[in-house]
């Protein structure tokens, strides 16, 4: 019995761990020269392995796209299984205040020595510089065409990750599976012209933005950068919006909240409180709510208050137009900016074509699909890797 799995990510390497047993040949191709590559790099070269522990019916809830998929899959596999894996193998996992979880030791390469000792240990043949050209079913097996060369195999994984473009997922083009085009799923907002990048590098540990004329929003810390906005919240925010900020060629209005636990009432009555108990102070050099100075000092002149206006002087147009610029000051997107560390694609295998309880292709007996390759991808915080690791399990085990 003869299984391939395509790719050497998170998902592929599991994925063959998975399938491995007595009797068995698995290979690993791996089109590139290197082997667990975003492992590497995730979370600064941590590697952000999954996230707090919680109730799978919350865990859905971090995928902008395949919640219903993985609710099924969550049930053989989910987070407390990734802790007994790693810890099992000698990786210790500890859990960070945003519920982020990385290895005690603070280096990816924990991760990536526990799974290329398991994949040892299982006999994994791993062959590196092997790009699959093609696929194609010929009498209950699989012929893949690899740099000019054909191989067979009984039973195959596929597990090539995501893709930019849709090029990407040609070698499957035999299988007539549909295959959802890849957008950019993690991408910081864009604010060309906007004097607000004048505060690059200040953040705000919870500010609410949403994007206007939709539904669509998050919370969370927000950091002003050289191009615009970036930061958890943003983030999370363009995963759940990447379809619709597509279609709108990445134009759109984004409305701030510079203090989620601030409504608008909060805002007013703050700043008539200290109107009323410190009329002679000047409005500059008492930012409100502890917000950043340079924050304070932007938006007061953005609400076309002096620099030297006495909060005793403030009128009340000033005093509306500064509650609606902490409130809700609207920041024109045009455009995006990848984030490269964590780069996720929203695209590929349709889900409706696939089994959730086996990665099997509803199509072709003894093709699995696992990883980002599927058209499913959660917001930062190691949901991504989670759901590798589940689709890789189910993968893997179904070839049995």
């Amino acid at each position: 019995m003869k299984i391939i799995i395509v790719g050497g990510g998170a998902a592929g390497f599991f994925a063959a761990i998975h399938a491995a047993s007595k009797g068995r040949e698995v290979y690993i191709l791996e089109k590139s020269a290197k082997l667990l590559s975003k492992v590497k790099i995730s979370g600064g070269g941590r590697c952000n392995v999954t996230h707090r522990l919680m109730p799978n019916s919350q865990l859905v809830k971090n995928y902008p796209r395949g919640e219903k998929f993985l609710k099924k899959a969550f049930t053989y596999f989910s987070i407390p299984d990734t802790w007994t894996w790693f810890e099992s193998r000698g990786v210790k996992l500890k859990t960070e205040s945003d519920g982020r979880v990385f290895p005690q030791s603070d280096s990816s390469q924990s991760i990536i020595d526990a799974l290329m000792r398991a994949s040892e240990d299982a006999d994994v043949k791993i062959k590196t510089r092997q790009a699959v050209e093609s696929i194609k079913e010929e009498n209950g097996k699989y012929i893949l065409t690899v740099s000019g060369s054909e191989i067979t195999a009984d039973k195959l994984i596929v597990a090539s990750g995501g893709s930019p473009s849709s090029s990407g997922y040609s070698f499957l083009s035999n299988l007539n599976h549909k295959i959802n085009p890849p957008i950019p799923s993690l991408f910081t907002f864009n604010t060309p012209g906007n004097p607000i990048r004048e505060l690059m590098g200040l953040s705000v540990p919870q500010a609410h933005i949403r994007l206007a004329g939709t539904k669509l929003s998050y919370q969370g810390p927000l950091l002003i950068t050289h191009w615009g906005v970036s930061g958890p919240a943003v983030l999370k925010l363009s995963a759940f919006g990447a379809k619709w900020l597509f279609d709108q060629h990445y134009r759109a209005e984004a409305i701030i909240n510079w203090d989620v636990d601030m409504s608008e009432q909060g805002w007013e009555a703050i700043i008539r409180g200290f109107k009323e108990k410190h009329p002679a102070r000047k409005v500059r050099n008492y930012p409100l709510n502890e917000l950043p100075n340079r924050l304070w000092e932007f938006l007061i002149s953005e609400s076309g208050i002096d620099s030297e206006t006495d909060f005793g002087n403030l009128s009340k147009k000033q005093i509306n137009r500064l509650v609606q610029n902490l409130f809700c000051f609207i920041l024109n997107i045009e455009g995006k900016t990848t984030f490269k560390d964590e780069f996720v694609t929203s695209g590929g295998i349709d889900l409706k074509e696939v089994n959730p309880h086996t990665m099997e292709s509803i199509y072709h007996p003894n093709i699995f699909f696992a990883g980002e390759v599927l058209d499913l991808d959660g917001i930062t915080g190691g949901f991504n890797f989670q759901a590798a690791w589940t689709t890789g399990y189910l993968a893997g085990k179904s070839t049995h």
